[in-house]
């Protein structure tokens, strides 16, 4: 939980220090700007608040691993709602705009949490969850898209906490069934281990020494 406030507050950090130039540069997620991305986080920021308001009696189907699916391939860019959210951030027009609505929904997704209880479930995409492995889950997608928003950004103050790199590490080596190499950071396992970058020609021995299956396109 506290981990999940801990990333999610300094990926909105984040963002409010991105000056409105940068909106218009490009994502670590092919084909999305950083405006695109942040739209897509206040997407996100409303589903976090209706999953937490959509309670559930059964037990629990999947865990904070086993709530991502794994898809044959990265994202298309043919997906609607992929579509959809590059029509809604141009139609922001101004960036502050589009940080106001994060501030104000994210703020509100952050406060939710807090008041959650862990052990309470909660129904998703068909799914059921504790609260806490929901919330554990949004580690994992905070920390890649806290790397995303950074990715062209050298200036960038704000990085994602060593923790939630850390714990989204692990959580992707339990996906991919395998442990990256002791060489990698946790930064590069997480880049190279989702296909958001290449790994270096030594990178790609050691990972096919370790049997590592990547990249591993989460969904």
């Amino acid at each position: 939980m506290d981990l999940f406030t801990r990333s999610w507050t300094a990926l909105r950090t984040a963002v409010a220090e991105i000056p409105d130039p940068d909106f218009a540069r490009p994502s670590g997620c092919a084909g999305w700007l950083v405006r695109d991305l942040v739209c897509h986080l206040v997407i996100d920021a409303q589903d976090v608040l209706i999953t937490l308001a959509t309670p559930a009696a059964t037990e629990p189907t999947v865990d904070a691993v086993t709530y991502w699916h794994v898809e044959d391939g990265p994202p298309s860019g043919e997906d609607p709602l992929d579509a959809l959210t590059v029509r809604l951030a141009a139609a922001y027009g101004e960036p502050h705009l589009l940080t106001f609505h994060l501030d104000d929904v994210g703020s509100a997704a952050g406060r939710a949490a807090e008041l959650a209880d862990p052990r309470a479930r909660v129904g998703t995409r068909d799914e059921v969850l504790t609260v806490g492995d929901y919330l554990g889950a949004y580690v994992l997608e905070w920390t890649l898209h806290h790397l995303d928003l950074i990715a062209h950004l050298p200036d960038a103050r704000t990085l994602p906490p060593e923790e939630g790199l850390a714990r989204s590490r692990a959580m992707l080596e339990r996906i991919a069934g395998a442990a990256f190499p002791a060489s990698f950071t946790d930064r590069d396992a997480l880049l190279v281990g989702t296909g958001r970058s290449a790994p270096t020609d030594v990178q790609r021995a050691e990972l096919r020494d370790a049997a590592v299956r990547f990249p591993v396109f989460l969904g």
